[in-house]
């Protein structure tokens, strides 16, 4: 890897607990409670937040509130971090863009069961209504970020074959879209399988930005954000105190934890302008409200004899 992808500024952290992690909660948290939250990642020093999703409230009860936690969050804010927000389709843009998302995660399922379980459409379809939506984003002045989700394998279906995964990345290349995501959405990677998938993706277009989201439920997933970094990936998505889980999938287990994540880099002597304090407090208050342990680690037992920042 050149040493372009190993520099502290290549590794973007983009904080997902907010609408990744609280949307599997069958608890709705207090809109004032998860403003608090959201306000200390802030603090922290992140580089991108996913505030949550303009989904339907009926269906993700947790994400009712998102639009306000918008306006709440962008009303005199500094540049950074960046505030993105999950849209599925037109509506949730048109929501997106009278609240002040910063930047619009789009995605489609190489799945076809989960695409149809999470959206309603099978997905050739759900991947051109996303395209349009994306390219409606960027005209708009927005940044952009598409995703093919369940791209290392599916709950219902099994393995997904990875010349499906290239063609929704061709199709997002060929529509200009150069922030990809692959997501494991359902906890299926493995890191030879993430470094070869991602080796490829980055081969179709010198420009590509590629990002990765990894679920932890066969535990592999700290390997897999590693095995993605050696394949030059650059975004790296995770959720404090490893909350996560995708509703529509068939098991859905939670994320690397963000500040396991930060730790290790920290570790390597990476990202220590991130408040890695502060990312403990925040998920220390998640397990206080939830009153369980989550899925972190460091959060439970503090930083470790090598984090001196």
């Amino acid at each position: 890897m050149s040493a372009a992808r190993e520099n502290q500024a290549a590794m973007i952290i983009h904080e997902v607990g907010p609408r990744d992690g609280l949307q599997m909660e069958s608890g709705v948290v207090p809109l004032e409670k998860k403003e608090a939250w959201l306000r200390g990642l802030m603090e922290a020093g992140l580089d991108i937040i996913q505030v949550g999703s303009f989904v339907h409230p009926g269906k993700v009860p947790q994400m009712a509130d998102t639009d306000e936690l918008f306006r709440r969050l962008t009303a005199g804010k500094k540049p950074a971090p960046v505030l993105s927000g999950l849209v599925l389709n037109e509506k949730g843009l048109e929501r997106g863009l009278a609240c002040g998302v910063e930047l619009f995660c789009l995605g489609a399922s190489a799945s076809e069961t989960h695409s149809r379980k999470n959206t309603g459409m099978g997905t050739e379809e759900a991947t051109q209504r996303i395209i349009g939506a994306a390219k409606a984003a960027i005209a708009a002045g927005k940044k952009v970020q598409v995703s093919v989700q369940s791209a290392f394998g599916c709950g219902f279906e099994g393995p997904i074959p990875e010349e499906r995964v290239l063609n929704m990345a061709r199709a997002y290349l060929e529509a200009g879209l150069r922030n990809i995501s692959l997501a494991d959405t359902a906890g299926h990677a493995h890191p030879a399988q993430v470094e070869r998938l991602f080796g490829a993706v980055l081969r179709l277009d010198p420009g590509v930005e590629c990002a990765c989201h990894f679920h932890n439920t066969y535990g592999l997933g700290m390997a897999n954000i590693f095995a993605a970094r050696r394949a030059g990936v650059t975004f790296f998505e995770t959720s404090f105190a490893g909350l996560g889980g995708c509703p529509f999938t068939k098991v859905a287990a939670g994320n690397v934890a963000t500040e396991d994540f930060v730790h290790a880099l920290q570790l390597e002597g990476l990202r220590k302008d991130v408040d890695l304090s502060r990312l403990i407090d925040v998920a220390r208050g998640v397990a206080e409200h939830f009153g369980r342990d989550m899925q972190g680690y460091v959060y439970k037992i503090g930083k470790g004899i090598g984090v001196r920042v």
